[in-house]
């Protein structure tokens, strides 16, 4: 039996993203492309398209889930859209396509698909994101990490741990 690539969610802001987390988010899609994973996202623009972008640039696979109803309103450098036509709820399907999540910068909708992902016992590895250690989220749900390279080979770690 052919074993499958780990998915790796990345998570962040979109309209909202800094310079430097679109600057991160490329680094980190590169990094899970050069790892022989797949990226998956909401598919949109800011840490989203940069995390793809990264990803092509490495030769990999991106899948962006899409709130709407048009995959022509994914941003250019995703492979396969999935529209569904279900708003900001296809948060939940982002987190779940995951092996992995990894946050980058983000707002609220960053802050619902951890909270998916907590709920799920998927752990989440924030660059430079919510500092959800200081309000006592566990160590085992939530983990910091200070550079794309962490944040990449803990993602594919965990994704394999939980293949197992």
């Amino acid at each position: 039996m052919m074993e499958r690539k780990p998915v790796i969610a990345v998570i962040g802001g979109s309209n909202t993203a800094s310079p430097e987390a679109v600057q991160l988010a490329e680094e980190v899609g590169f990094l899970i492309a050069r790892a022989d994973a797949v990226l998956v996202c909401g598919g949109l623009n800011g840490v989203m398209e940069a995390s793809c972008k990264g990803a092509k640039r490495g030769g990999g696979l991106t899948i962006g889930i899409l709130p709407g109803s048009d995959a022509r309103d994914a941003n250019p450098h995703v492979d396969v859209p999935i529209v569904t036509a279900i708003s900001t709820a296809r948060n939940a399907i982002v987190v779940r396509s995951g092996d992995a999540i990894i946050a980058i910068d983000g707002s609220y909708g960053t802050l619902t698909e951890m909270a998916y992902a907590f709920d799920l016992k998927k752990k989440v590895f924030g660059l430079k994101s919510w500092e959800l250690e200081k309000i006592g989220v566990p160590g085992d749900l939530y983990v910091a990490v200070k550079t794309p390279r962490e944040a990449v080979d803990r993602a594919i770690e965990e994704a394999k741990r939980r293949a197992r």
